[in-house]
């Protein structure tokens, strides 16, 4: 689905340097890219680019040796240099092509497609990219959705914490309501408490009193009998 380009083609007449040519060098890098040591094909590629680094294709090769590492930073900055470095339109189309592969592995949808689309600016033909710029635009619509989907899980979150906030506050005011209304009642009970206090203590005391009064009765009673009985005088012997 997301084939990456490796970049073989080779000059017929190269380049001939001190030491290994840049031909050389990047047939030993594509070698070591097939047999997927990629790190020693970023090696290979590497020196190329020492040997001229205005040329095209160790800078394309390099990206597709630091993509296959997953070091993917660094190959999107390979992909764009080496779409400036080069005039022909195909090899543009390539560079943007990879370009975009690189974003979409990295979920960044929105680059993958602008860099999907600069490729088929370049090759309109290419059905390849045309089938990854549609993969492209599909996951980003997806990724969209969701994300409105958290953002409204986070709301509806949002909004039942508020919601228990608000009950549990209620709760409280209710609660403080009824703790001042029996504080009311209980102030509002004190007088008429206190009266029927008042009231047994005076009931107490009048029956005190009937009491002592009906007591000093009996004992009046007792005295008038005392009084009025015969006092019977003894004999003198």
């Amino acid at each position: 689905m997301t084939r990456n380009y490796l970049y073989m083609v080779i000059f017929l007449i190269p380049v001939i340097v001190s030491g290994q040519s840049l031909r050389e060098l990047n047939n030993d890098g594509v070698d070591k890219y097939k047999e997927k040591n990629y790190s020693d094909a970023e090696v290979a590629f590497k020196k190329g680019i020492e040997k001229d680094s205005t040329s095209f294709k160790p800078h394309f090769n390099l990206g597709d040796a630091l993509y296959k590492q997953n070091r993917l930073d660094e190959a999107i900055k390979l992909f764009k240099k080496s779409s400036e470095m080069t005039d022909d339109d195909v090899l543009k189309a390539k560079a943007y092509h990879n370009l975009g592969n690189t974003y979409l592995k990295q979920q960044k949808y929105k680059e993958s497609i602008e860099a999907y689309k600069n490729s088929l600016k370049k090759n309109p033909k290419d059905l390849e990219t045309k089938y990854n710029l549609s993969y492209a635009l599909n996951q980003l619509q997806q990724q969209q959705q969701q994300q409105n989907q958290d953002k409204n899980q986070d709301k509806k979150q949002d909004k039942n914490k508020d919601d228990q906030k608000n009950q549990d506050q209620n709760q409280n005011n209710q609660d403080q309501k009824k703790d001042d209304d029996k504080k009311d009642q209980d102030k509002q009970n004190q007088p008429q408490q206190q009266q029927q206090k008042d009231q047994i203590s005076k009931e107490e005391a009048e029956r005190i009193l009937q009491a002592l009064k009906n007591n000093e009765n009996d004992i009046q009673k007792k005295i008038r009998k005392i009084k009025g009985k015969p006092v019977r005088n003894e004999k003198d012997w």
